[in-house]
């Protein structure tokens, strides 16, 4: 219905229409033969230049003729879609400064006659503006033909109806790694090119569109999901398994073996000075105990577990660690080696061979090699005819040896500990005050009293009868100290019946039967209790002694009383 009313006619195309322009639904074209869209005439489009319009005159003759058309197709309106050529006699639509076509309006306010209808100067009321064809300038077919605008491959395709219209598809990369590059698609369908439908117009569908050539773009929205999945995942395993083990260190019990062990038996040494928690690493890692923590809490535990020394323990594996602990207070578990006072150091090697399990002679090769290297004091160095410069220093104590330690280790472990207990007892600062030359001298005679000495409640006294045979201008022996020890000593033996012949007959620097003063060096490995008896010897003029069964000394000033105690041993011997 338009303003003038209903007419036989078709309604013409209103410009807010959206299939303005279009040539049917459907994408059909245009109706062939000529016959146009409004009333079923042929649409004109002069070929030469038009004389102009004679606004009363028909342009279809007269209405009454046919009776076919509406008045409203003498009208000259703009036909929506095609070009009005002026009377320019140039046949080219005419564009205004902004790219817009320009209609002539002239024709606008035609009249109406013949008809009935009313003949007077009525102006027409024109629509408003029409919109701009994008195919207005393509050139109009010959021979009354409509051209047909979507049939070129590169056309756009043809407006659809609003129930057949689809959204766009969505962009998409140039990026592709190809098929070769083994891209997996989870959770993705393939895009079947086989299936995509021809669209009218010769336009294949959107599948087709986004996998031209028969190459299939497969998603990685699934691979992106499993990278984000394992990320996630595996961060999480991190936190629990971290936070579980922070939750065992600070709120769980520590791991730890049940019983008394497994049976099977293993050395274990405890270096001097360490602490529980040292201690519980070598156990661990000697297979003993399961944990530090839980060999920690048992030592804690218990009233004596801070009283564990250093040394070599026989423990064995698999043991809980309230049973280590109570095993390693225990003496029996003690397997250290043990050095006697008054120990001379060639019996001394041989038990260190004996331990590390080494061919017998090898610690006193390295002793006598190497002896510079294993930490003597500088006033313990450079003597003259000294047997052996380690003597006295290989202090008696305990010693945690093992098999696989070196001979080197243990015996710089030995003389750490004779130099540690000297500089203690103050050996080097008080030697002078006692009429020696030096600390060496020191030792010397505190290995003296140590080797002749039965108890240690003799060191004292024998310490002064050395003091006092070492004067030279004393009235007993003139200077000689004539000690038997210093013979067993040079010849290796530990003998008790030696004549004097013998005894005054061999010509050595360490036999004091022949030589005046103390011998070179020491004469065995003298303990803390002799060395502080050579440090604090009496004062009650002993010269002589002698032991009449073996566990104490008798002390006389003069010869004459030192006799009749050897004429009364030689008689029990006897006897």
């Amino acid at each position: 219905m338009t303003e003038y009313g209903r007419g036989q006619g078709s309604e013409p195309w209103h410009p807010e229409d959206p299939l303005y322009g279009d040539g049917g639904w459907g994408g059909q074209q245009a109706q062939q033969g000529g016959q146009s869209s409004y009333g079923g005439q042929p649409q004109h489009y002069p070929q030469q230049p038009q004389q102009a319009h004679q606004p009363q005159q028909s342009e279809y003759g007269d209405w009454g003729d046919g009776g076919q058309q509406s008045g409203y197709d003498r009208q000259q309106y703009q036909d929506y879609g095609r070009q009005d050529y002026s009377g320019d006699g140039q046949g080219q639509p005419q564009y205004d400064q902004h790219g817009g076509q320009q209609y002539d309006h002239q024709h606008d306010t035609g009249q109406y006659d013949n008809g009935g209808w009313g003949t007077g100067g009525q102006p027409h009321i024109p629509y408003p503006a029409d919109p701009v064809d994008p195919y207005a300038q393509q050139t109009a077919g010959y021979q009354g033909e409509q051209p047909d605008f979507y049939g070129t491959p590169d056309a756009y395709p043809p407006p659809e109806p609003p129930a057949r219209r689809s959204a766009d598809p969505e962009p998409q990369t140039d990026w592709d790694p190809g098929p070769d590059q083994g891209e997996a698609a989870f959770f993705a369908e393939d895009e079947d090119d086989d299936g995509a439908e021809e669209q009218p117009g010769g336009r294949r569908g959107r599948a087709d569109r986004r996998g031209r050539g028969g190459k299939n773009k497969k998603s990685r929205n699934g691979v992106a999901c499993l990278v984000v999945v394992l990320v996630f995942g595996g961060g999480l395993a991190g936190v629990g398994y971290f936070g579980l083990q922070f939750y065992q260190d600070r709120f769980g019990e520590a791991p730890d073996f049940s019983g008394d062990g497994n049976g099977e038996q293993i050395s274990v040494r405890i270096p001097k000075g360490a602490s529980g928690s040292q201690m519980g690493n070598i156990l661990k890692k000697a297979g003993v105990v399961k944990s530090v923590d839980a060999f920690v809490a048992a030592q804690n535990s218990n009233p004596q577990g801070k009283s564990i020394q250093d040394g070599v323990y026989t423990l064995e594996k698999e043991m809980s660690a309230d049973s280590a602990v109570e095993l390693m207070l225990s003496p029996a578990s003690k397997n250290n080696l043990i050095i006697i006072e008054g120990a001379r150091n060639a019996d001394v090697y041989k038990l260190i061979d004996q331990r590390l399990e080494v061919e017998e002679g090898t610690t006193a090769g390295v002793a006598k090699q190497n002896w510079r290297k294993l930490g003597l004091p500088d006033w313990a160095t450079d003597h003259k005819d000294v047997n052996d410069p380690l003597e006295g220093f290989l202090f008696p104590s305990s010693y945690p040896v093992a098999k696989g330690q070196k001979p080197e280790e243990v015996l710089k472990e030995m003389v750490q500990r004779a130099t540690d207990v000297y500089e203690e007892l103050g050996v080097e600062k008080k030697a002078e005050s006692l009429g020696l030359e030096n600390p060496w001298q020191l030792v010397t005679v505190a290995s003296l009293v140590q080797a002749e000495g039965t108890s240690h409640d003799d060191f004292r006294k024998m310490a002064e009868v050395v003091y006092n045979r070492l004067k030279p201008a004393n009235p007993q022996t003139n200077g000689m100290l004539e000690f038997d020890s210093t013979y067993n000593y040079i010849k290796n033996q530990s003998k008790i019946d030696l004549t004097l012949a013998e005894l005054r007959t061999y010509d050595n620097p360490y036999n004091t039967y022949y030589h005046r003063g103390l011998p070179p060096g020491p004469i065995s490995n003298p303990g803390e209790e002799a060395l502080k008896g050579a440090l604090d010897p009496t004062d009650d003029g002993w010269y002589y002694f002698i032991s009449m069964d073996g566990k104490t000394s008798k002390f006389t000033r003069t010869n004459e009383e030192h006799q009749r105690l050897v004429d009364q041993w030689n008689a029990s011997r006897n006897n």
